[in-house]
């Protein structure tokens, strides 16, 4: 007896298997290409992060870094924005390895430390001076918060601005802020000379010249010298004691520059910082006093006592001579430069000065023209 429906029903069940094998194959192309859609914006992701220093500004390293590695304490840091509090960034930077001897190819570098409110104007001539010596030196940018700097992406200024705070010429603010240049640039192990300048500030002699000069020398330029006078001791607040006896109390200029030991020093001070920031003001100019009074206590003999600055006071009145453009002359310069003397290392010597201030932003042109002839660059 024939079973009418069975055919059909065979027919039926063969024409859905196609249908069954399509779905899943669908399923799984989407879920390929979301998978291959999420892998290639995770490379894009951490390349662009890379690119523009993400990683630093969030306070987090690249998966490819590992905790244990040297290398990351030999490489400084990618981004110099970070996320860091001052007091998370002093402790970061006062970390300093016990073994004198570095187990890897250690390159001393300068750091150039611009305090600054805002622009640069005189860039173009540090960018002769800096040129062909990459390896050898660091730049650092304090200026005001609401500042953004705008150098070109070649420039050795580019992108070297670090988090800052506002400060005030003559109070512990303007402390604050070359304290966090020094724990920024201490951030680089390869640094060793620090020199605090200003948007006014000029190099005298190339490049070779200050590098050699300052990572052999054997002390600190820092100025400090006792002021018996109305603008020295008579600045002197008796409530510092005993930390600070009216005897020890130091001033000298603020434009220093110190090896890598009084950096640290000075960034790690709990002991003087309190007692300057208490009463050394409002008329006490605390810039003025504290690096050379703390210093000349805890390390004299690391000290040259003298700034390797050059500043022009003959003039008169609370501030140095500012420079405009027809100032500057051949003979203007070589004066500057030549005809001093002062102590290198224990030995006389000629070379005193390696920078100077105070340039107003039209001494650029005439600088520049002059500086492949006086200066030894350009």
């Amino acid at each position: 007896m024939a079973i009418p429906n069975q055919q059909p029903l065979a027919a039926k069940e063969s024409s859905q298997k196609p249908q069954l094998k399509v779905i899943p194959l669908r399923i799984f192309k989407f879920l390929l290409f979301v998978l291959v859609l999420v892998v290639g914006f995770s490379l894009v992701s951490l390349s662009m992060s890379r690119l523009f220093g993400i990683e630093g500004r969030l306070g987090f390293l690249p998966c490819l870094d590992e905790p244990s590695s040297l290398n990351l304490w030999m490489r400084p840091p990618r981004n110099l924005m970070h996320g860091m509090t001052d007091e998370e960034l002093i402790w970061r930077a006062s970390l300093v390895p016990q073994v004198k001897d570095y187990p890897f190819k250690r390159v001393p570098k300068v750091a150039f430390m611009f305090l600054t409110k805002g622009p640069l104007p005189l860039y173009p001539l540090w960018e002769k001076f800096l040129r062909g010596n990459e390896k050898l030196y660091s730049i650092y940018i304090h200026s005001l918060p609401s500042y953004s700097a705008e150098f070109p992406k070649s420039s050795p200024f580019y992108g070297r601005q670090i988090p800052s705070q506002v400060s005030a010429w003559g109070e512990m603010s303007m402390c604050d802020a070359e304290r966090r240049l020094l724990a920024n640039a201490l951030l680089d192990i390869s640094n060793q000379r620090f020199v605090l300048l200003s948007e006014t500030c000029i190099p005298l002699v190339n490049f070779s010249l200050v590098h050699r000069h300052l990572l052999r020398a054997r002390h600190s330029f820092v100025s400090s010298f006792d002021d018996h006078g109305p603008y020295g001791r008579g600045r002197y607040n008796p409530r510092m004691a005993p930390e600070v006896d009216i005897s020890q109390w130091r001033k000298g200029s603020q434009w220093f520059e110190v090896d890598r030991q009084a950096a640290i020093a000075i960034i790690k001070d709990t002991t003087f910082y309190p007692k300057f920031k208490e009463f050394c003001r409002p008329n006490c100019y605390v810039d003025e006093h504290y690096f050379p009074t703390m210093l000349s206590i805890e390390m004299p003999q690391r000290l040259a006592n003298r700034s390797v600055t050059w500043v022009d006071w003959s003039r008169g009145g609370a501030h140095p001579a500012t420079f405009g453009g027809a100032d500057i002359t051949e003979a203007f310069l070589r004066g500057v430069l030549e005809g001093q003397s002062c102590l290198y290392n224990g030995q006389p010597s000629a070379l005193c000065f390696l920078f100077a201030r105070k340039f107003s932003p039209s001494t650029l042109p005439r600088l520049l023209e002059l500086a492949p002839k006086v200066l030894g660059f350009g």
